[in-house]
């Protein structure tokens, strides 16, 4: 069945993601994630550029070096800039967003690349690329639960980079955006055990409803995700609020 992969390889992208678009919030610092994903998609870009195999270690390790070399940037900017951070971080998103144009510019299937590294092929996700999402996943989970200060110190935004470069290869950076700030943008005004939990769910249902209506209406997986992410978390904002 192709919608089940595809499930669980949201699934595990949720699991990095909520613990992380908590603590991106709780920072004030939005718009980091889709900078290191699209920074995390240029080194994918520049790799196969310069000829490396679409399916090769050397291709994955030099998008995680692009990735990890922008949270250290990054890093390094938020003890510095001070209110200016967020648009330093819009600086690196556009300038990673257009340098992948301009290598993907005399590229006759670049434009099919580029949708493909924002949109995602979540539907074509196969059993055997999701071992890697899922460890990732419940490591940072134990990391939330056992070992919370890391997130909140400086090792978060290495921890953040691994994350984003592992799900920006199986879900594309718009769900990656999307996994990180709507279920957790929900569930603010809920204590942090329960938020944790409570956007776990919030994103499943997402997940699930866009993979079956896409299914239905044949349409593009990951907009509709997308799409389904927003009107759940909105509505568990409402209800949360209410349970208070």
């Amino acid at each position: 069945m192709i919608i089940l992969p595809a499930f669980f390889a949201g699934f595990f992208v949720l699991l990095s993601h909520v613990p992380l678009g908590i603590e991106v919030l709780k920072r004030g610092i939005i718009f980091i994630d889709i900078a290191i994903a699209q920074i995390a998609g240029f080194g994918l870009i520049l790799a196969s550029y310069l000829g490396f195999d679409s399916h090769g270690i050397e291709l994955q390790i030099i998008a995680l070096v692009s990735a990890l070399s922008g949270a250290a940037l990054l890093g390094w900017i938020e003890s510095r800039a001070g209110k200016h951070q967020e648009a330093i971080i819009g600086i690196a998103f556009i300038m990673a967003a257009t340098g992948s144009i301009l290598l993907l510019s005399k590229n006759p299937q670049g434009g099919e690349h580029l949708q493909t590294l924002l949109t995602g092929q979540i539907l074509w996700v196969e059993w055997s690329q999701l071992a890697i999402p899922a460890l990732v996943g419940i490591a940072i989970l134990g990391i939330w639960k056992f070992k919370p200060g890391v997130l909140s110190g400086g090792a978060f935004y290495y921890v953040f980079a691994i994350a984003i470069t592992i799900s920006v290869q199986v879900v594309g950076v718009y769900l990656v955006f999307a996994s990180l700030i709507l279920p957790a943008i929900s569930v603010l005004q809920l204590p942090r055990a329960r938020a944790v939990l409570v956007a776990l769910f919030i994103g499943i249902l997402g997940y699930s409803a866009g993979l079956s209506l896409s299914s239905i209406i044949d349409l593009p997986a990951g907009a509709v995700i997308v799409w389904m992410l927003v009107l759940v978390a909105g509505l568990g904002r409402v209800l949360t609020g209410k349970a208070q």
